[in-house]
């Protein structure tokens, strides 16, 4: 069993949001998924991207925003969650006044930094 506190998880300062690893192969003997928190500030609508290897899930806990693709807009608030289907170019807007914050399941492991060299991404 592993355990991971907010301040213990790796941060990666992405654009237009803060992204934590939680759970994956580079901190457990998790294999098959990647458990992260994305944080957007409020305003926050950085460029969208496309993992061309994960499908992910995101659950919202707090804040309010949309999770936008090319075939539908979810609008997002606490308790909703949204599937990303593998190939899916997504982007992410936070609305305020608070921070949105999303748990976001990867499956199989985002390889962290990875988008922004083309294999794959992280947070939504």
């Amino acid at each position: 069993m592993k355990a991971v506190r907010r301040s213990e998880a790796k941060h990666y300062p992405l654009p237009g949001r803060d992204w934590f690893l939680y759970i994956g192969p580079e901190n457990s003997s998790a294999r098959h998924l990647t458990v992260s928190v994305s944080v957007f500030p409020p305003g926050s609508k950085p460029a969208g991207h496309v993992h061309e290897a994960e499908e992910e899930t995101v659950y919202v806990v707090s804040g309010h925003g949309r999770l936008v693709t090319p075939e539908a807009t979810a609008d997002l608030e606490p308790g909703v969650a949204v599937f990303i289907p593998i190939g899916t170019h997504h982007a992410t807007e936070s609305d305020g006044p608070e921070p949105l914050e999303m748990v976001c399941v990867f499956g199989p492991p985002i390889v962290p930094d990875g988008y922004e060299r083309g294999h794959g991404g992280q947070g939504a």
